[in-house]
């Protein structure tokens, strides 16, 4: 098991480094206008995929190791189609309002779509990986992405000076084409073709289990970046780029609890075990947590000198963001590790609630503080509302298991299982 989370690990950390080093990059080449554009498509995705998702997203991991791989393509595969092509009629319809540029930033709807359609194949691809529990596979297959990504960004503003949001978006496409391609060759090579079974059951129970995780992911995200269109609206693109880029390397830290949470999730998804369910997400959480308060730490001492130094001083205000997000993102890696249980237990409910409460927060705090007091506004607002959701999922959390809160405090028998996990990395098989 840990040399899945260290391999997970080593591959979210070179992804990070490859965003870390786009950062650098972009706000060099691209400027904070640009950035912000570019951060709006990238948001604009995200929301557009929830729809795909409801068939086609994270309730593939669960339904995997119970269903046969034709129908769940079959099921996915179709559902893709019909959605891009309400969303076209969707963009083609509202494309004539001028509010709509306020979501779409204008020129870029075709590729916003171009965008959504190939990640949706991507992201089918690996959950399915995750389901049959191949997290090497899976590691391998995200690598290709990003680092097709990173590598196609770097040509576009340096060969092709594309020194614009495209040169960033282009390079995200690029990549979701690679990791889409090698995803599906190892998809291919991983299971055996078999008649499908009857579609409109496999349909029902995805879409009840799908359903209330990507309601409960669209309300995630409208926590997350809510403040992108508030700030937008009431500031401008600049403002927003700034925003965003405290917010990636503040949240560049969640690699350390996504690394930990996607093994957790395929762990718990194969098991109908309860007490094991539990204890895995007791240990993973005192490993997320600790680790993201040391590497956090980090970014919170470095001097605002260094920050104006590395991305111009048109971000200067990076550190201000990164300082006041600094609790909330140690909230985040506590609420992925707490989400992935309720999703792995089949309870996917409690994450929808907890976001839905989360939302009740930010809607009143972002409003109330981002036009007073803008950047800082929006990030004491982020860190808020991950507080309250975090401490109603504990709420559930404890509920269900009965474990109280000393549980999470690292013990001996914490130290002895990590030294027999490290001692089993070197094991042969």
């Amino acid at each position: 098991m840990f040399k899945k989370i260290l391999g997970t690990g080593f591959t979210r950390g070179l992804n990070t480094l490859c965003n870390a080093m786009t950062l650098w990059l972009g706000t060099k080449f691209l400027g904070a206008a640009e950035w912000g554009i570019a951060a709006l498509v990238q948001l604009d995705v995200s929301l557009l995929l929830i729809g795909v998702e409801l068939l086609a997203g994270s309730g593939l991991v669960y339904y995997t190791p119970r269903k046969k791989a034709s129908t769940l393509m079959a099921v996915s595969y179709s559902w893709i189609a019909i959605v891009m092509a309400f969303y076209m009629l969707l963009f083609f319809i509202f494309g004539h309002f001028g509010f709509f540029h306020n979501i779409v930033p204008e020129g870029y709807e075709r590729l916003t779509l171009l965008m959504v359609f190939i990640y949706s194949f991507h992201n089918f691809n690996m959950n399915f990986l995750l389901g049959k529990e191949r997290v090497g596979l899976f590691n391998w297959v995200f690598a290709t992405q990003f680092l097709t990504q990173f590598g196609t960004f770097i040509l576009f503003i340096l060969l092709f000076h594309i020194n614009d949001a495209r040169g960033l978006l282009y390079s995200m496409l690029a990549g979701y084409m690679a990791g889409t391609l090698i995803g599906g060759i190892a998809l291919m090579r991983l299971v055996r073709w078999e008649k499908p079974d009857p579609l409109w059951p496999a349909i029902k129970e995805l879409f009840n289990y799908g359903g209330i995780i990507q309601l409960s992911t669209l309300v995630h995200i409208l926590n997350k970046r809510l403040s992108a269109y508030i700030l937008k609206s009431n500031w401008d693109y600049k403002t927003v780029g700034v925003y965003f880029s405290g917010t990636q390397i503040s949240e560049g830290v969640k690699l350390v609890g996504h690394s930990i949470s996607l093994v957790q999730f395929s762990s718990i998804s194969n098991t109908n075990e309860e007490t094991v369910a539990a204890r895995l997400t007791i240990r993973f959480m005192k490993i997320s947590v600790l680790l993201t308060i040391l590497v956090m730490a980090v970014f919170c001492i470095l001097p605002v000198s260094f920050y104006e130094w590395v991305f111009t001083k048109e971000f200067s205000q990076i550190k201000q963001v990164i300082l006041l997000l600094a609790p909330g993102v140690v909230m985040l890696s506590a609420n992925t590790i707490f989400s992935h249980y309720f999703s792995g237990t089949d309870r996917p409910k409690y994450n929808l609630f907890a976001s839905l409460i989360g939302l009740a927060v930010t809607i009143p705090c972002a409003w109330f503080m981002i036009p007073r007091w803008g950047i800082a506004g929006a990030a004491i607002s982020a860190t808020v509302t991950y507080m309250v959701t975090v401490a109603y999922q504990w709420t559930v959390f404890h509920r269900i298991t009965k474990i109280r809160l000393r549980n999470f405090i690292p013990d001996k028998e914490d130290w002895h299982w990590a030294q027999q996990e490290f001692k089993g990395m070197f094991r042969k098989g």
